[in-house]
């Protein structure tokens, strides 16, 4: 089992967010949802996976890039433990017993009326081990993103996208044809700003 503790990154994320109060939701009306943030060391880099969600007439975030996470189902004794269940259901990875929980960083709603009423806590986690992905018919895609990429200001753009039939102009980071933009945009940058440095 690889320690991560020594890794500087890692350990500077992790004093960063120790010094962060997470904003907490305190709307009822909202559903529970979590995603796990998982980092992983690379040299001296260090990798952020995200997933690439498949095209689904139902999922009204069908065909968009996100961490992995999803709903709190009764089941679950809490939101990280929702946030470890659906890593496991939708990459195969069961990360249980194999990371460092870094921190939380503020919960976050949905922004436009045609998305369910949900908030979404995000999970900073650096894994020990990550096998091979085994993804769900839910997932199309699994892939790591160097930090060193995700903070370099000439990798983010204004760029135009269309869901739910609907056009956006947003923010995005732009990864080998992939868009990193809504509610996971909000999420990467709260990361970027709070733990790692602002772009």
């Amino acid at each position: 089992m690889r320690d991560n503790s020594s890794h500087p990154l890692i350990e500077r994320i992790r004093e960063r967010l120790a010094t962060h109060v997470p904003v907490v939701d305190r709307t009822s009306e909202a559903r529970a949802a979590a995603v796990a943030i998982v980092l992983r060391p690379r040299g001296a880099d260090v990798d952020v996976l995200f997933i690439k969600r498949a095209d689904y007439e139902l999922d009204p975030w069908s065909g968009q890039v996100a961490f992995p996470g999803g709903r709190h189902e009764p089941a679950d004794k809490d939101l990280l433990e929702t946030a470890l269940r659906e890593t496991t259901e939708e990459i195969g990875v069961d990360l249980r017993g194999h990371f460092d929980l870094l921190g939380r960083l503020d919960d976050l709603h949905s922004q436009t009326v045609k998305l369910p009423n949900v908030f979404v806590r995000p999970f900073v986690i650096a894994a020990h081990e990550v096998g091979a992905f085994h993804l769900s018919p839910e997932v199309a895609d699994a892939f790591w993103v160097p930090l060193s990429f995700l903070t370099t200001a000439s990798n983010w753009q204004r760029t135009e996208v269309s869901a739910r039939g609907l056009s956006f102009d947003v923010t995005a980071c732009l990864f080998e044809g992939r868009i990193i933009w809504g509610m996971t945009e909000r999420i990467l940058t709260q990361l970027l700003e709070l733990a790692v440095t602002a772009r």
